[in-house]
């Protein structure tokens, strides 16, 4: 009976042996493998065996990452208290630097974003946080990468959720832009008087160049506002159409003397 419970004791160890000696990684997964507490090799995808007791593996995933950076009270530039929150996108490229030179490249990774949103950002002035999204979305997706490589991390791409602002900062901010709009709404209107009156000094001298062209421009005028009907119309006379009637009929009279 004793031989027996032991052979079923050494089969059991057996199988357990086995079964922890293979293991299986799916096509996203790699294995880092120490054997003795000392750095092996990276194995995977698919069946790997992996001693037991000798050596140990740490899986990695190797999908991309989408991590949320949790919202930051940055300064601006120009003295702006601004709240922002991003979201980064990263992966692991090489899994033996992400085990071996970082204690949790997760958290390592987040809280580098979290600085890293503060120090770029606050190099910059509102205006610019609010219209040159994408310049400061590669600004900051650089900087990470940068200090992340030795990580074995990819920072892939970095996108500015929300840049909230104080209620008294909106308030300025509307306040400008009316000002602003106000401003280009006066420009326009002096840019078209200056371009009527380019106009009409055209016009006029042109007119001044054949005096009936006045005259016939008078009576083109009295044409049309001859057309409404009911209103009175007062119409001035040129003084050089008074003339010629006023020359012609004295030349007349003076011809019934003779």
């Amino acid at each position: 009976m004793t031989s027996f419970y032991l052979t079923i004791v050494m089969t059991a160890l057996v199988l357990l042996f086995f079964i922890f000696l293979f293991r299986v990684l799916r096509e996203y997964e790699r294995g880092v493998i120490f054997m003795l507490g000392r750095f092996y090799k990276v194995k995977g995808p698919g069946l790997i065996i992996v001693i037991p007791i000798i050596q140990q593996m740490v899986r990695v995933d190797l999908r991309t990452i989408v991590m949320d950076v949790p919202t930051q009270d940055v300064i601006s530039r120009d003295n702006v208290s601004v709240q922002v929150n991003a979201v980064i996108y990263f992966k692991v490229i090489d899994p033996a630097k992400a085990i071996i030179q970082v204690e949790d490249f997760m958290n390592a990774t987040s809280q580098l974003s979290q600085t890293t949103l503060r120090s770029v950002l606050g190099q910059h002035e509102l205006d610019e946080m609010l219209a040159e999204r994408e310049t400061l979305n590669a600004d900051i997706q650089k900087s990470l990468d940068k200090q992340t490589d030795a990580w074995g991390i990819k920072v892939s791409n970095v996108e500015i959720k929300h840049v909230d602002l104080n209620e008294s900062m909106i308030r300025a901010i509307a306040k400008q832009a009316e000002a602003e709009r106000e401003r280009r709404a006066k420009i326009i209107h002096a840019e078209g008087e200056h371009q009527a009156a380019e106009k009409l000094l055209s016009a006029a001298q042109i007119l001044a160049k054949e005096p009936q062209a006045l005259q016939l421009r008078y009576m083109q005028t009295l044409t049309e506002i001859a057309g409404e009907k009911n209103s009175t119309i007062v119409f001035p006379m040129p003084m050089d159409i008074l003339a010629a009637m006023t020359g012609n009929s004295s030349q007349n009279h003076d011809k019934s003397k003779s």
